[in-house]
């Protein structure tokens, strides 16, 4: 029960600072009009002095004053030489008939007055009919002189509309009742929290994903309900036609076959890595996370130059006819290539985390090597294995640059979305396409948090256990080292497709060695390297702390709105990069927050795509570790930050590195959000990489592919070395 003391002080303090709040706003308000009615005086006064002579070009001259002076009608009169009175000839039509209704008013007189005078006059401001003007309308008077400048020849009246101040005043208004809003929040958060650095964090949470992912999510949806300038379902019909309907379904199979084959691959490369005791795993390590270092096409480039119909194998080596690799195999096969890494970096760190007392415990009652890891092992593994296909699922559904290049006549609907944005300009309806993804994306994504919340997977509740037992066998061992080995192989054939390339002329038409390519490539590349790396690298630490700081308050802290943060965060995983970069258009670009054409939004974007992986690694990380070793830390005196920088940090390093890793890697080759946000002063390298691709200088986006692999297997290495693991959680297999 909250006291009553505390409501109303809650009550005060914020109607003090409301009132504080509205004179800042009006002394702001009052000051900024002052100004613009000055300024708009003085030009309309200096525009009347530049009336030409000639009757027959005043018409125009009148027709340029919106040019000159913003939301402005004007209306010019002439001094009637016989009777002295002001006539009309030239002007706006809907500036006239309203003179025509109000001349008898008391403002048009005296601005008339004042003007015979050659003295320049501001009436009062009035509302106009809703149809002409939504705002009010400012009145001015300016006088004509003649020749000599001793006499007045005509009155130009100008009926000005607020323009582009009423967007400022607007936009003053809303930055004011922002911070009502947030005072409000936060003064409530040190009066009703027990812990109020926990609420500030949910409170930052929510705030990035209202801001970043609901926001710009919204105004894209209501660009689907939005045709020809009016409300229509037209958008919707078209996009719930079967002909779109096929393409879900064809997401759908096409994501489901690639989560199920890369997450079991994912799984075996990780357990050969992490629970057994075969040598060379650093090597493993490394080269099973290059395939999402490159850019997504590179990989399809190399499929479509070895396996296509004039492949480098099927047709020259193999002399295959009938062979094809578009389709839904092809796809299978280097979206698997493509995004087992996924699967591999979620479920390293949670295999590694496992504490082996229970498997030793299980073996020491006589449990079989598989029957312990069928019992133990695995189910542990479960909340990490199903976060790792909902992963891969969901990138597999938002890919468009593969199927793109791959296809073939098998129907995605994100590469017709694709085709509606930028081959149709048809923005609603690929707003509405990728929105239409979100359906499957939301169902497995509620059906892994329910099967993962019905069960408990807690293995460490102290220091955990540095000792492994080996679980696989001698013949199991020789077996999975094989399919490493070969798996490994053809990956580094695919990328020395793309290192070939690098010195030939032309692949596929002219194969004459050369190294002219790489100077020029370097050369034109220079700034998007220089971007991309910089971007990346401001945003790889940010993306790292929020996703594991999500993770733990998700896990940990119970709320209202838990669950709406979590599906918020968990959202731009789900939704097509075209639709990411136009929302963000869209949203940001006005005000309050003008953003496009800047570094920022590259890095919010990259923030906000990579941020479900580094939650849901870190997720499955903390289901594992038992509360009560933060509550200890609690009950001694530790605050939040310090718990989580001294007791969850350490313990999800594994999950923590992977998550920047990933962050780092999928920032310097993201494409389809990115193509959208670029701009002259910020470019991106597989943007570049991707224009010389298309074309077909592959010989030039081989060396930016090449260049780009080595810049990341640098940053792997000297991210290893900043951020040392401590051995936590690190294992020693023995048989």
């Amino acid at each position: 029960m909250i006291p009553r003391k505390k409501w109303y002080k809650l009550i005060g303090v914020t109607l003090l600072f409301a009132v504080l709040d509205f004179w800042i706003y009006s002394s702001l308000l009052g000051s900024f009009r002052a100004l613009t009615e000055k300024s708009k005086f003085k030009e309309i006064t200096l525009f009347a002095k530049t009336a030409p002579l000639d009757s027959e070009a005043i018409e125009p001259w009148v027709q340029e004053l919106p040019k000159v002076v913003d939301g402005s009608r004007g209306l010019y009169f002439t001094v009637s030489p016989d009777t002295g009175d002001f006539i009309h000839v030239a002007g706006d039509p809907v500036a006239k008939n309203i003179w025509e209704r109000l001349k008898d008013t008391e403002d048009f007189k005296k601005g008339f007055e004042s003007v015979y005078y050659l003295e320049a006059y501001k009436g009062k401001q009035f509302v106009q009919d809703k149809d002409v003007h939504t705002g009010p309308l400012q009145l001015f008077f300016a006088p004509v002189p003649d020749e000599n400048g001793a006499d007045v020849r005509g009155a130009l009246i100008v009926l000005s509309s607020q323009g582009a101040a009423a967007e400022f005043e607007g936009l003053l208004r809303n930055l004011c009742l922002i911070a009502l809003l947030l005072f409000i929040i936060i003064y409530s958060v040190i009066l009703f929290s027990r812990d109020p650095v926990t609420g500030y964090g949910i409170l930052l949470l929510f705030g990035i994903a209202v801001t970043f992912i609901a926001y710009p999510l919204a105004e894209a949806l209501r660009l689907t309900f939005i045709k020809d300038g009016v409300f229509s379902w037209d958008i919707w019909k078209e996009t719930l036609s079967p002909r779109y309907l096929v393409a879900l379904w064809g997401s759908m199979r096409l994501g489901i076959i690639t989560a199920s084959i890369s997450t079991l691959i994912g799984f075996l490369f990780a357990f050969v890595t992490e629970r057994t005791s075969i040598k060379g795993k650093r090597v493993i390590s490394t080269l099973a996370t290059m395939p999402v270092i490159s850019p997504p096409f590179s990989l399809t480039l190399s499929i479509i130059l070895l396996f296509g119909n004039n492949g480098l194998i099927t047709k020259q080596l193999l002399g295959l006819q009938n062979f094809s690799i578009y389709g839904l195999g092809g796809l299978v096969l280097v979206q698997t290539i493509g995004m087992f890494p996924i699967a591999f970096l979620t479920l390293s760190s949670v295999l590694k985390s496992i504490d082996s007392t229970v498997e030793d415990a299980a073996m020491d009652l006589n449990a079989g090597r598989f029957h312990t890891f069928w019992t133990i092992t695995l189910p542990l593994a479960m909340p990490g294995i199903l976060s790792a296909w909902l992963l891969v699922f969901t990138n597999s559904l938002a890919d468009f640059a593969n199927p793109l290049l791959l296809s073939g006549s098998y129907k995605v609907l994100s590469v017709e979305a694709y085709i509606e944005v930028t081959g149709r300009n048809n923005l609603g309806g690929g707003a509405a396409l990728s929105l239409l993804l979100l359906l499957p994306t939301l169902t497995a994504f509620f059906t892994q948090r329910y099967w993962v919340n019905r069960k408990s997977f807690v293995t460490v509740t102290g220091k955990p256990s540095v000792r492994l037992t080996e679980l696989a066998s001698k013949p199991v061992r020789i077996a999975l080292t094989a399919f490493v080995v070969i798996s490994l192989g053809f990956i580094l054939a695919l990328y020395g497709t793309i290192v070939a390339g690098c010195f030939v002329k032309n692949w596929g038409i002219d194969y004459t060695f050369t190294t002219a390519n790489i100077g020029e490539a370097l050369s034109r590349g220079w700034q998007a390297i220089r971007d991309t790396v910089s971007l990346a690298t401001i945003a790889t630490p940010i993306a790292g702390i929020i996703a594991m700081a999500a993770a733990l308050i998700l896990v940990r802290r119970s709320f209202i709105g838990k669950r709406i943060l979590e599906i918020l965060l968990m959202t731009p995983f789900a939704v097509p990069g075209t639709l990411v970069g136009i929302a963000y258009i869209l949203a940001f670009n006005k005000p309050p927050l003008i953003l496009v054409g800047t570094a920022a939004i590259i890095v919010i974007n990259y923030i906000i795509r990579e941020l479900p992986v580094g939650m849901e690694t870190g997720i499955a990380s903390l289901r594992q570790i038992d509360p009560s070793i933060e509550e200890a830390a609690q009950d001694l005196g530790a605050d939040m930050p310090t718990v989580f920088k001294t007791i969850v940090l350490p313990l999800v390093r594994p999950a923590f590195i992977s998550s920047m890793s990933y962050t780092f890697v999928r920032s310097m080759t993201a494409v389809s959000a990115v193509i959208f946000l670029i701009s002259a002063r910020w470019y991106h390298l597989t943007v570049q990489i991707y224009n010389f691709s298309e074309n077909l200088r592959f010989g030039l986006a081989s060396v930016l592919a090449t260049t780009l692999i080595l810049i990341v297997l640098a940053a792997f290495g000297i991210m290893r070395l900043l951020v040392r693991d401590q051995g936590l959680t690190e294992k020693t297999v023995s048989q």
